[in-house]
């Protein structure tokens, strides 16, 4: 990857998988910031301007959705892809579409590598712009 890292923000309520995946994207030449809930990811988005988010659906408070929505509505070039072990993310998901927004999500467990190549495959004209 040529230029300056893609950025990644993690999402995940639980500490040891949003740190745990934020550092394996750091090895892989991303990056990355992890927080635990909805409401951190929006105060840290407006400076940190992620390439990528990536976040957990069902978390307490704000969901991974309306995260990735707000995030969306702030930086439109940032790539969202949310994972979830829950079941019921199906009517989130719908809720999402409704309003206009459509996003890849992925089954809880995430294969590590398996993102990575999805995140690199995006070209590097995907890149938010400070």
């Amino acid at each position: 990857m040529q230029g300056t890292k893609r950025r990644v923000l993690v999402v995940d309520d639980e500490e040891v998988i949003a740190n745990a995946l934020a550092m394996i994207l750091n090895q892989a030449g991303f990056e990355t910031q992890a927080v635990y809930n909805g409401d951190s990811a929006l105060e840290i988005v407006p400076g940190f301007k992620p390439d990528f988010l990536i976040s957990d659906v069902i978390m307490p408070g704000i969901s991974g959705i309306e995260t990735a929505i707000w995030v969306r509505t702030m930086l439109p070039p940032c790539r969202v892809i949310l994972f979830s072990g829950q079941e019921y993310t199906s009517n989130l998901l719908k809720m999402a579409r409704s309003r206009g927004y459509e996003f890849e999500i992925l089954n809880k467990p995430v294969h590590a590598a398996d993102l990575i190549a999805r995140m690199q495959a995006v070209p590097d004209n995907g890149k938010v712009q400070s």
